[in-house]
């Protein structure tokens, strides 16, 4: 996925602000023109070291797992369309289009895929794990290939699980060619399998970390008075793209338009004692990076130094929260309650805390489960999430700490080293 694309998808899975659709649109001039860069910025190098993609052996055993998952729950068959769940099992990258092309898991027996007919050479090309795969022409009706594999695998008159993000009309197709099949959710055999990384995945969402980590150190010394939002998050998407991450994206948000969770439309200009919010990350073989860092250009007045320590207090209490047999709702409350009991809120109430303490990560920026009220899922080695409980004052400054962390079995482990003091983004 292109830097535009990402930034438009972002946007509407993350709920935010058109902010992030309309800047990705137009290349700034640094973009452009990498000259225009700083020489620090200019001259970054990709960290040295690699890390290992996700081979085949690693996909059939998730596949296995998922159909143990679909054996327990009494489904024949899971279909999948392009997006992170068909690359978690299958590997294979496609875009969405109006032309279905769709992963097919059974219970037992073979994978299948179907492809349009004219995509057929390009889709053998990318797919590894079957021979499997079965074409529609443009004046066919790709359902019914879907229904005939269903009879091939025995699931005609059975439970096909259907995946959380898969496309109504695709799912109304297969309803239709397939009469005898009950279309049902697949999102404990889907999320069931993703929100539990491997040391593969963990080491995958730790470079994609130490490339964003080492992209803000370059970045952050570079604001100047008069910066615009737009520049330091061209600079900062320059920074990762050079450090060797892919698809980067930011987010700045400047004076009272940090307390915009998701950006704000208003231009801005940097000011001496503005709060500087930046939030950003990149990908490594799919696996995402999602960090925050708030600081103040100059020095930082008494009122932003308390919140910055409050907010600082929230995320320390999700994270000593966030251990083995938690709920993801308890991680939640220990952060707001570190905010409520300093005045703001209640609830998600602003001045205070707006959205969710944390969300899901892997494959997706945003992935569940979320540590959020009412999210009873109870914490296992091996999650993923981000930690930023953030404190908005709209009309004044918002503050955001944003690290990933994962589960183990002696409690949360941080992907990054969290921000020491207001005056210091980093150790």
């Amino acid at each position: 996925m292109n830097r535009r694309r990402f930034a438009k998808a972002l946007a509407a899975s993350a709920g935010a602000s058109a902010l992030v659709a309309a800047t990705a649109e137009s290349a700034g001039p640094d973009e452009l023109d990498p000259c225009a860069l700083p020489s620090s910025i200019r001259d970054l190098k990709p960290l040295p070291g690699v890390v290992a993609p996700i081979d085949g052996a690693e996909r059939r055993a998730r596949i296995e797992r998922a159909r143990q998952l679909m054996t327990e729950q009494g489904i024949a068959a899971v279909v999948l369309e392009p997006g992170s769940a068909m690359h978690y099992f299958t590997g294979v990258p496609w875009g969405l289009s109006e032309r279905p092309f769709l992963a097919l898991i059974p219970a037992r027996g073979e994978l299948a895929f179907v492809t349009p007919g004219f995509e057929e050479a390009r889709a053998r090309e990318l797919i590894r794990l079957s021979d499997d795969v079965r074409v529609w022409q443009e004046d066919e009706s790709p359902y019914r290939v879907v229904a005939g594999i269903l009879r091939d695998r025995g699931a005609a008159n059975a439970k096909v699980g259907i995946e959380e993000r898969l496309r109504f009309f695709i799912a109304d197709g297969i309803r239709r060619e397939a009469p005898g099949a009950e279309c049902v959710p697949a999102d404990a055999i889907t999320t069931g399998c993703r929100r539990i990384k491997a040391a593969s995945e963990l080491a995958l969402l730790q470079r994609a970390n130490d490339v964003t980590t080492a992209a803000f150190r370059a970045v952050l010394p570079t604001v100047a008075e008069g910066m615009t939002q737009r520049e330091l998050e061209r600079r900062m998407r320059a920074a990762l793209e050079r450090l060797g991450g892919s698809d980067p994206w930011a987010l700045a948000g400047f004076g009272q338009y940090s307390a915009f969770p998701h950006g704000s439309v208003q231009p801005q200009q940097l000011r001496r004692r503005d709060v500087v919010l930046l939030d950003a990350g990149c990908a490594v073989e799919h696996y995402q990076a999602d960090v925050t860092r708030t600081t103040v250009f100059g020095k930082p007045t008494r009122r932003q130094a308390e919140i910055w320590a409050l907010e600082r207090r929230a995320q320390d209490a999700a994270f000593r929260a966030a251990r083995v047999g938690a709920t993801c709702a308890s991680v939640d409350a220990a952060a707001r309650k570190v905010i409520t009991d300093a005045g703001f809120g209640p609830d998600y109430k602003v001045p205070g805390t707006p959205h969710r303490t944390g969300h899901g990560i892997g494959l997706d920026v945003h992935e569940a489960p979320n540590f959020v009220r009412g999210d009873e899922t109870v914490l296992e080695p091996g999650m993923c999430f981000s930690d930023e409980p953030t404190i908005v004052i709209y009309g004044e400054f918002g503050i955001r700490l944003e690290d990933c962390l994962h589960i183990t079995e002696n409690g949360a482990a941080f992907f990054t080293q969290q921000s020491p003091a207001i005056d210091r983004p980093f150790p």
